[in-house]
């Protein structure tokens, strides 16, 4: 199946160079930015311009120091990917980028993406963007080697994106809010360390060393373990949020119900396979789309009827 696949890949057309560099940045991952606004929509602050404007550029800033970070990390894992099924289609493992120009612009868009930070929002997010950076070359260089630590880094990645969107506002943010960000972000990760491992089978080891060492159990575990988690804390922050703001209390306790459907509906469709790529999961699942939608608004309605 494995072979199957990378020769399906290695007989497609050739893309040109500015497609090919499109879609080495990733915009589909770019979604994973939105968790900038989760705060200031959280807290009911979104419409306020003098937070919509940081948010913005949290957003921009992060897209591009991502963007960076995929080039950089794509120019190192180059050998690893042209043995993976579905990675081997990536423009540099697949040879359609040059490396140079690769690193040329893993460098500038990270660089563009600090500045940002740092001159349109506040010296905290560019202290945090700088931290995701780091944090990411280390990973790309050896961290994802490490059990554990390789899906905690990961994990991390998008709670700094969560925790950003308050460090852009100013926007305080609930003990509960960062314990749902965290353990939902852990519960993705290791849903698409299951999926890897899975589709991979024996040659998982030779792809990223730390997928050989995670038993299908322990992946079940922390599955279970972090959703659980996550599913509780929301519990308590939408009781928490619902107490202090009375009148869209049944809005906000009612959003629990769309949060527990969208988990629920991630978790079986990592069980069917679906999960190596949790953007394009997001991007196809229509279930998944209408239970966020609805979860999202809700939740929204509840927030800015009690302001």
């Amino acid at each position: 199946m494995v072979k199957m696949e990378r020769a399906i890949a290695s007989s497609k057309p050739r893309r040109s160079l500015a497609h090919a560099l499109f879609v080495s940045v990733r915009p589909k991952q770019w979604v994973k930015n939105l968790l900038v606004f989760a705060a200031p929509i959280a807290a009911g602050s979104i419409s306020d311009a003098k937070i919509l404007k940081p948010s913005i550029a949290a957003f921009v800033a992060f897209t591009l120091v991502a963007s960076g970070v995929y080039l950089f990390n794509d120019v190192v894992d180059v050998e690893r990917d042209r043995s993976h099924p579905k990675k081997s289609r990536r423009p540099i493992a697949s040879g359609e980028v040059p490396l140079s120009l690769a690193i040329i612009l893993a460098v500038v868009a990270s660089a563009a993406g600090i500045a940002i930070s740092f001159i349109y929002a506040t010296s905290g997010l560019g202290l945090l963007i700088c931290i995701y950076l780091a944090m990411n070359v280390a990973y790309s260089n050896f961290l994802k080697h490490e059990p554990i630590i390789d899906i905690l880094v990961v994990a991390m990645g998008f709670l700094l994106r969560a925790i950003a969107g308050g460090v852009a506002d100013h926007v305080p943010l609930s003990n509960w809010f960062v314990i749902v960000a965290a353990f939902s972000s852990l519960f993705i990760v290791v849903g698409k360390r299951y999926a890897e491992a899975e589709l991979l089978g024996k040659d998982a080891s030779s792809h990223r060393a730390s997928l050989g060492k995670y038993p299908v159990e322990f992946l079940n575990y922390a599955r279970t373990l972090s959703s659980g988690v996550a599913i509780t804390a929301y519990c308590l922050w939408a009781f928490e949020k619902g107490a202090s703001a009375p009148k869209g209390a049944i809005w906000i306790e009612s959003s629990i119900l769309f949060f527990v459907a969208a988990i629920l509906r991630y978790a079986l469709l990592v069980e069917q396979g679906h999960g190596g790529a949790p953007e394009d999961v997001l991007m196809s699942d229509r279930f998944l789309q209408i239970a966020g939608a609805l979860w999202i608004s809700v939740l929204v309605v509840g927030i800015y009827i009690s302001r």
